[in-house]
């Protein structure tokens, strides 16, 4: 944007900021840089919640005694714990990651799926079975896409072994950073069958090559996190866990520190736009901008970039 455009919008906005009140504070909420620790607002079994940084979320999976495989509770939690991330004004980024277990994820719960498959051998007519099946799958694949459906920005922080259905969760995220152990495996065809909650849809998308995908989903094969980050799948490594979980949320804290109004925008036009033509998604952020540039949150990231200040945003 030219210096004559930006200080025709800086006057315009300027002429409409109520008279008596500072620039930084004209909120329709009070602006706040503080949020209400989610460990006491969230109750999951699978899933540990807390704030560690005002606006920040972090998700760990809790279930380390099963090296954090996916069982239909943890499938259910996830989609559960994401669509209310979504709405919750005291989060603006989330970071997932593995919590206190040997590994990311081992995958799914085998013995889980023994449980499914003595469900439907009391069924005895395909059509019925199938509709079990049906329901079940689409349950699992809701739980993948809630990452990408939750407007707040997710960013996993993978350590160790991410298998299978964790190898289909991470590439629902926006942001993927892992250990320098960690190694992955899209699992599926190993255990007879192919891999239908979204890393087929998603994986070849995240990286922009389909041989290599075809290759990993072919033969189920383990790759490093080298491999994964020299094709694009991850975007940082960390020599450890710690520096890892620091890493996170540090770009976490630097997310949120940005307008709400602003990220989300981003992340919704972003994720509309790579189902859709280039025109569509210029259309889709108009919208959204015709509404978003009368923001009051506009008007407080121009004013503080002029008066050299540090602008804070209201909940959202």
């Amino acid at each position: 944007m030219s210096k004559l455009a930006f200080g025709a919008i800086f006057s315009t906005l300027k002429t409409i900021a109520r008279p008596g009140v500072a620039p930084l504070a004209r909120n329709l909420c009070a602006a706040t840089n503080t949020s209400t620790d989610a460990s006491t607002k969230y109750n999951f079994k699978t899933l540990k919640l807390s704030t560690p940084s005002p606006f920040v979320v972090h998700v760990e999976f809790n279930r380390p005694d099963r090296m954090n495989a996916f069982n239909r509770q943890l499938w259910t939690e996830i989609k559960d714990c994401f669509e209310q991330l979504h709405n919750d004004p005291d989060c603006r980024v989330v970071v997932l990651s593995g919590g206190s277990s040997k590994h990311f994820t081992a995958g799914i719960d085998l013995f889980d799926m023994m449980k499914l498959g003595q469900e439907m051998g009391a069924i005895e007519e395909v059509g019925r079975r199938g509709r079990l099946l049906e329901g079940t799958i689409k349950l699992y694949q809701d739980c993948i896409s809630s990452l990408e459906h939750c407007y707040k920005p997710v960013i996993v922080a993978v350590h160790s072994a991410c298998i299978g259905a964790g190898l289909n969760l991470i590439t629902a995220a926006d942001v993927r950073y892992c250990t320098r152990d960690a190694w992955f495996s899209l699992k599926e065809v190993d255990i007879g069958l192919a891999a239908d909650v979204g890393a087929l849809q998603r994986f070849p998308r995240a990286v922009g090559n389909q041989s290599w995908v075809r290759e990993l989903a072919f033969t189920a094969r383990k790759f490093a996190s080298d491999e994964a980050y020299s094709h694009g799948l991850v975007s940082r490594m960390f020599d450890n866990r710690e520096e890892l979980l620091q890493g996170a949320i540090k770009l976490a804290e630097e997310i949120a520190s940005k307008s709400p109004i602003a990220v989300q925008g981003t992340k919704k036009n972003i994720v509309y736009s790579a189902d859709h033509t280039i025109q569509e998604g210029l259309d889709h952020i108009r919208g959204i901008n015709m509404l978003n540039l009368q923001s009051e949150d506009f008007l407080n990231a121009i004013m503080a970039s002029q008066s050299k200040e540090t602008p804070l945003f209201a909940k959202l």
